[in-house]
C-alpha cells in the first residue's frame, strides 16, 4: 500500500498494471478549506496544481496548451436554492494559475449550472437555468409549480466565444414544449405523437433541497463534431435528450431546418419513455445518471453513447451501474423507434456493476482509446479504470474529506502545442504573444505570452501612429508561461488616451503584435 499527498488529496490506495492507459487524469478535489484542480499520471506524480478561489460546480477541462476552463460556483448566485450543481462563473487559467479570462454568468435571467462543453473551435456550450414567471408558465400550459418561489427555472444552452464575451448560439427548451391540458394554446398536443418536444407538465417545480425552480435538473453537456449534435443529461426526468447544434439561432427556436430538418427539437431521448407518454415505470432504464458522453472513435459505430448511472430509486434498491447506449440510426441520420413508438435500443449494455457500488450524486464514466473506462464515483472520492473484462487497473481513492465531482484522462500526446520535460513541469512548445483581456479594457488589461526558453523579453506599447508609449518589460526571462500588466499609463506614469494601442514582444528572434482597445 502507498500513500502519497497529492497538494491535500491523499491517496490512500494505488494500484497500476500494464493494461493501464497511458495518460493523464485530472480532477477537481474540494472542501471548506480548500479547492484543487490536480492533474497526475499514472504512477500519482502531480504534473500540475491550480489552486481555486471558488468550489467546481462540475469538471475542469484540460486545453491541448495546458491551460484549463474551470466552471465554478460564484460567491452569491442568482439563482440557488439548494437546486444542486449551481456555478455562476467559467474561467481560463495557464498552468501557472493566470486567470486568462472570467465570465459570470449569474443573473435574473440566466444561472449557469454544471457542466459545460468546449467545441473545436474554442467556443464554450455554457449550461444554464432560466428564470420563468408563473405568469410565463400559464402560457405554456404549465398546471401547477410545486416550488414556493413560485417559478420555473427552464433548461437553455448558451455558446459564448471567450475571445469576445458573445454568444454566438442559443437553445432554449422553452421553445419546445407539448402540454395535453389546455387546448386553445399553440402547443396543445398528443404527448405520445409528439415525442419530440417535452411535456410542460411531466416532473416537479423544485428538487434536491431548499426553495428553487429547477424542473428538469440537467446536469452534463456532451458535444460529437462529427454529427454536430449536443446531448444533456436530465437527472429528474431520467433521460437524456439529443439536439442538432448545426441550427441557426432562428432556427433552433423553431422546429424545421438544420442539418436535420427539426430545428431545435429534440433529434433522440432515451431513458424513460413514460416522460413521452410511451410507457410506465416498468420502461425506465435511467435513475439520476450523469455525464452522458459520446464514444470518440468507437469500433461499435457512430452515435454510442456512455453515461454514469446513478441507480437512484430502482425498484430493487440503490445501485450505480456504468451503462453504453447504441441508438439505432438510418442512413439519413434519423434516430429509430421500436414498433411500439420507443426511441431504440430496448435495453442499455452494462459496463460495470459491483455490489454495493453507489454514487447518488455527479459522478462520471469515460470509454478511452484503448477499450478501458475510467469511473469516477463521487460519494465514494474513487476514480479508478477498468478493462473489458471489468478488472480495475488503476485506482486511487481520497482519505480525505474532499469531494471529486468527475474526473478524465488524457493522452500523453495530447498536449501539441507544449512539451512536458522529465520533472513533469510543462512549459510551452513554442513562443507565442496572446491577445490581451479583457479587451476592450478601461483602465486595466493583462497580457499573457509563452517563452519555450530562457530569452531577454521587451514587450512595449505602440500608438497607431507608431510612437512608443510604454515599455512593460526588459529583462531576460525564465521560460513558462508569462503574464504582465498594463494600467493605461504611459513611461512618465501619466493616462494615456482612450483609443487603439499597439503591443509588441520580441524574444530572442521572435517578434510578434496585437491590437487592443482602451475605453474611457
Amino acid at each position: 500500500m502507498m500513500k502519497k499527498t497529492i497538494g491535500i488529496f491523499i491517496v490512500i490506495f494505488f494500484k497500476l498494471n500494464a493494461q493501464t492507459y497511458d495518460g493523464l487524469t485530472i480532477f477537481s478535489s474540494f472542501s471548506i478549506s480548500s479547492k484543487n484542480t490536480v492533474l497526475i499520471d499514472n504512477n500519482q506524480n502531480v504534473v500540475n496544481t491550480w489552486v481555486h478561489t471558488n468550489s467546481p460546480a462540475s469538471h475542469p477541462y484540460l486545453l491541448p496548451d495546458t491551460s484549463i476552463i474551470y466552471p465554478y460556483r460564484v460567491q452569491e448566485p442568482f439563482l440557488d436554492g439548494g437546486a444542486g450543481g449551481v456555478g455562476g462563473g467559467i474561467q481560463r487559467i495557464l498552468s501557472n494559475g493566470t486567470i486568462i479570462w472570467n465570465y459570470i454568468i449569474s443573473d435574473s435571467i440566466y444561472q449557469h449550472h454544471h457542466d459545460i462543453e468546449v467545441l473545436p473551435n474554442g467556443n464554450i456550450l455554457i449550461l444554464v437555468w432560466e428564470r420563468k414567471s408563473a405568469i410565463e408558465a400559464e402560457s405554456v400550459g404549465r398546471q401547477i409549480i410545486e416550488s414556493e418561489l413560485n417559478e420555473v427555472w427552464a433548461p437553455a444552452i448558451l455558446e459564448l466565444e471567450p475571445e469576445t464575451g458573445n454568444i454566438s448560439w442559443e437553445w432554449h427548451m422553452w421553445n419546445h414544449l407539448i402540454q395535453n391540458v389546455d387546448t386553445s394554446l399553440t402547443n396543445y398536443g398528443n404527448i405520445s405523437e409528439n415525442h419530440q418536444l417535452m411535456d410542460i407538465n411531466y416532473g416537479i417545480i423544485g428538487s434536491i433541497g431548499g426553495a428553487n425552480g429547477d424542473w428538469m435538473h440537467i446536469n452534463s453537456i456532451d458535444y460529437n463534431a462529427m454529427l454536430d449534435q449536443i446531448v444533456i443529461s436530465s437527472r429528474s426526468m431520467n433521460e437524456f435528450y439529443i439536439i442538432d447544434h448545426s441550427t441557426t439561432i432562428e432556427e433552433a427556436v423553431s422546429h424545421t431546418g438544420g442539418l436535420y430538418g427539426k430545428g431545435g427539437d429534440f433529434l433522440y431521448r432515451w431513458g424513460n419513455p413514460e416522460v413521452y407518454d410511451m410507457g410506465s415505470e416498468e420502461n425506465r432504464q435511467l435513475f439520476g445518471q450523469h455525464d452522458v458522453n459520446w464514444i470518440e472513435d468507437n469500433t461499435l459505430g457512430t452515435g454510442v453513447l456512455i453515461l454514469f448511472n446513478n441507480g437512484v430509486g430502482r425498484p430493487d434498491s440503490n445501485y450505480s451501474t456504468t451503462d453504453i447506449i447504441i441508438p439505432s440510426i438510418d442512413d439519413n441520420g434519423n434516430y429509430l423507434m421500436s414498433s411500439n413508438s420507443i426511441y431504440l435500443p430496448d435495453s442499455l449494455i452494462n459496463v460495470y456493476c459491483e455490489m454495493g457500488f453507489f454514487s447518488g450524486r455527479q459522478s462520471s464514466a469515460q470509454r478511452l482509446p484503448n477499450g478501458n473506462t475510467l469511473i469516477t464515483s463521487s460519494a465514494e472520492q474513487h476514480i479508478f479504470e477498468i478493462n473489458a473484462e471489468g478488472d480495475i487497473t488503476w485506482e486511487i481513492t481520497s482519505a480525505s474529506m474532499d469531494y471529486i465531482n468527475r474526473a478524465s484522462k488524457y493522452s500523453t500526446d495530447y498536449f501539441t502545442d507544449v512539451s512536458i520535460s522529465e520533472d513533469f513541469v510543462i512549459r510551452p512548445e513554442k513562443f507565442r504573444l496572446i491577445q490581451n483581456s479583457p479587451n476592450p479594457f478601461n483602465p486595466i488589461t493583462t497580457l499573457h505570452y509563452d517563452l519555450p526558453e530562457n530569452s531577454h523579453v521587451t514587450i512595449t506599447i505602440y500608438d497607431m501612429l507608431g510612437r512608443e508609449v510604454k515599455t512593460l518589460v526588459n529583462s531576460t526571462q525564465d521560460a513558462g508561461f508569462k503574464s504582465v500588466i498594463w494600467d493605461a499609463t504611459n513611461d512618465y506614469g501619466k493616462p494615456v488616451s482612450a483609443g487603439v494601442y499597439l503591443y509588441q514582444i520580441q524574444a530572442g528572434e521572435y517578434i510578434s503584435t496585437k491590437k487592443m482597445v482602451l475605453l474611457k
